[in-house]
């Protein structure tokens, strides 16, 4: 590359639904949004496990990991994606968590207290998201963007 040809580096950012939940429609417009804004977006799917999420997490590179949740099932298998990002060496510094869905505010400390430093209901509009990940990034300091 010559000289000031360097490009700046997208932010990166992985959009995945843990579990049984086969509804994405959420999902699918936080990745468009967050490409629209962009960012480099990879999307899992639906019915992700979370080795499936934390493998793409660590192949892709990624600087966010986004989960999105309707089932309820979020205080079981979020603490699975946590620990299965840690077998793969990714922790809380190097990864930023948010995740989306139907999560009772009741529930919000808990899935802070795993590491998501964001959390997003139903009617969020998108470009809160995007800022959320712009603004956080640089807070973690494993990071150079």
């Amino acid at each position: 590359m010559t000289e000031g040809a360097e490009q700046e580096r997208r932010i990166r950012v992985l959009i995945a639904k843990p579990g049984l939940d086969g509804h994405d429609r959420g999902a699918k417009v936080v990745a468009a949004s967050l490409r629209d804004a962009g960012m480099e977006v990879i999307y899992t799917g639906i019915r992700q496990t979370p080795q499936m999420i934390a493998e793409a997490a660590l192949q892709e590179d990624v600087d966010v990991v986004g989960l999105s949740i309707l089932s309820g099932a979020h205080l079981e298998l979020f603490p699975r994606v946590v620990e299965a990002l840690g077998e793969r060496g990714i922790g809380p510094d190097d990864v930023l968590l948010f995740c989306g869905g139907i999560i009772p505010r009741a529930d919000w400390e808990a899935v802070r207290e795993l590491g998501f430093r964001g959390v997003f209901g139903p009617g969020t509009d998108t470009r809160e998201i995007a800022t959320f990940i712009r603004e956080q990034l640089p807070t973690l300091p494993a990071r150079v963007l």
